[in-house]
């Protein structure tokens, strides 16, 4: 297993919140966590889409991102998603980590201070050299567009 550091800071007023943790000796993702104000819920309507802070801001290494990724209980059982996922917190964004929820569910869903609310994931990133070229090479699928590959 490969590690980098990432270094981390919490914002002021969020220091009762736990720091992103892997909760398994395997897990890929460390959890993140509502910084909602504790004293009222934050609740997510079916169809709504909700900007949720995390109380965090992370320096990630060049070469590498963060991806911010559903909780897969909250998407089974509740129906709560990210709109843009996963997300993508680049080496050179430095603002507070905070997550485009989604409820696709069919009953408001609630969001507590301090509840985990998604996963961040730290993913190498190779860059693309473009190459213009007249042609490209043909393939057995060529053209074909989608569901041309199987179910």
């Amino acid at each position: 297993m490969t590690k980098v550091k990432v270094k981390i800071r919490q914002l002021a007023g969020n220091e009762d919140l736990p720091l992103p943790v892997y909760m398994s000796q395997g897990a890929s993702g460390m959890d993140l966590y509502a910084a909602v104000d504790a004293d009222s819920e934050v609740s997510v309507k079916p169809g709504e889409i909700m900007l949720i802070p995390t109380g965090i801001q992370v320096a990630i290494p060049v070469g590498f991102e963060g991806q911010i990724r559903p909780r897969s209980g909250l998407a089974l059982k509740h129906g709560l998603s990210i709109v843009n996922s996963p997300g993508t917190v680049d080496s050179d964004y430095r603002g507070e980590v905070a997550v485009i929820l989604i409820n696709q569910g069919e009953q408001p869903f609630s969001i507590k201070r301090g509840d985990r609310i998604s996963q961040l994931v730290i993913s190498p990133v190779t860059h693309a050299e473009l190459e213009i070229v007249e042609e490209l090479e043909n393939t057995s699928r060529n053209q074909r567009g989608f569901g041309h590959t199987g179910t």
